[in-house]
């Protein structure tokens, strides 16, 4: 297992844009190469290690990019009874 530093991350599409580095360790399980984030839970493969580590990169930036509804979301109030 091998340890690396993602070059920072800048993350685009809001006001402010944040710069971000993360640390990935990467191991290779049979023909795959495989990049897991030390800080986040995020982890991605490739067929290469360069592979994996651009792959992680991607779904780490994917991770933190904020959802966007395709479409409004319905939103209703609900009604429980609680034992008091």
């Amino acid at each position: 297992m091998s340890w690396h530093t993602l070059g920072t991350q800048e993350f685009e599409g809001t006001e402010e844009s944040m710069r971000q580095t993360f640390t990935a360790s990467v191991w290779q399980e049979g023909v795959w190469f495989i990049a897991q984030c030390r800080e986040v839970d995020v982890a991605s493969q490739g067929e290469t290690e360069d592979a994996a580590l651009e792959n992680l990169r991607d779904a780490l930036e994917l991770h933190f990019t904020p959802p966007v509804a395709t479409v409004a979301p319905l939103i209703r109030s609900i009604e429980i009874e609680v034992a008091a």
